[in-house]
């Protein structure tokens, strides 16, 4: 797993090497002079979704809710030029209701957050990112450490106008450790751009410099160590196990900054899908789709 790794770290180093002389991040409805690159980044979010049952699964596993926390902050170091390091730290929560099923009712990690970053108007066009730290339910175990990483480097196709997006990303204890990622950035005009940039591909409408709008979607996926997991279903009976847990959504947001420096967003829309995949088991529990609210709150300084 550390080769693939090494692979997969040297392949977009030696990409953006070659793409740097042209990389550029998408401009913004108020571009940020390029050496104002702001240094204190904050970020609080909160999600609720609610009520679903569960499917795919033997016995009665009833139904269940999902209530998440993210709380990060992180401060840039300037290298040289554009050259940044980000140092920071994120904790996130998900707290689940419902049915008394069995399954885990909170699955939690505080990590650190890692980057190496290549800025152009406050926006990273070429970073490699690790989130080394413990991912768990209850206990805090050498066992329950993981390293998450994600790399990737924008580059133009037609100057300021489209730009594609190639990168990767994956975990010691996800299923599969290596995925990819990316995709393209049209600026359609420039109140008006499509980010069709997997895992969070957006349509993005800002009508003027303190307002924006969004049709987004979100595939979150991250794995963590549970303590004893004891359902109906004799196959899902596990102790000491990595859970992948999963949430697909797809909904509306609209963000107001005239409050400086906060951005408040509020959103809303379907998680179409929630999984709790223990695939070293082969055994699974699904929701069905269900509604969701969302406020998140970011600052930079």
């Amino acid at each position: 797993m550390k080769s693939i790794r090494l692979f997969f770290i040297s392949l977009f180093l030696s990409a953006a090497s070659s793409v740097l002389a042209g990389v550029e991040a998408v401009p913004q409805p108020s571009p940020t002079p390029a050496d104002e690159n702001h240094r204190d980044l904050f970020s609080y979010e909160l999600d609720y979704t609610g009520s679903s049952n569960f499917y795919d699964v033997h016995g009665d596993f009833g139904h269940g809710d999902s209530l998440y926390n993210d709380f990060s902050y992180a401060h840039r170091f300037l290298i040289t030029g554009k050259w940044y390091f980000r140092a920071g730290v994120k904790y996130e929560r998900f707290d689940f209701g419902g049915t008394d099923n069995g399954l885990p009712d909170h699955l939690q990690t505080v990590h650190a957050v890692l980057a190496l970053e290549y800025l152009v108007h406050d926006q990273a066009g070429a970073a490699i990112e690790i989130e080394p730290g413990p991912y768990f339910q209850n206990h805090i175990t050498g066992d329950s450490i993981d390293v998450p990483w994600k790399v990737w480097v924008t580059f133009p196709l037609k100057k300021d106008k489209i730009f594609a997006v190639i990168g990767a990303g994956g975990s010691i204890y996800s299923n599969p450790i290596v995925a990819p990622g990316g995709g393209i950035i049209w600026l359609f005009t420039d109140h008006f751009r499509l980010e069709g940039v997997f895992p969070k591909p957006a349509l993005v409408y800002n009508p003027s410099d303190n307002w924006e709008f969004r049709i987004f979607g979100n595939l979150f996926y991250e794995s963590y160590r549970t303590d004893d997991v004891i359902t109906p279903e004799r196959k899902l009976q596990v102790h000491n196990a990595w859970v992948q847990y999963s949430e697909d959504r797809a909904g509306l947001q609209a963000t107001y900054s005239g409050f400086k420096p906060f951005d408040i967003s509020l959103g809303g829309g379907v998680t179409v899908r929630r999984d709790f995949d223990f695939f070293r088991a082969e055994a699974s529990a699904k929701t069905r789709p269900a509604p969701f609210v969302k406020l998140e709150v970011k600052a930079r300084f």
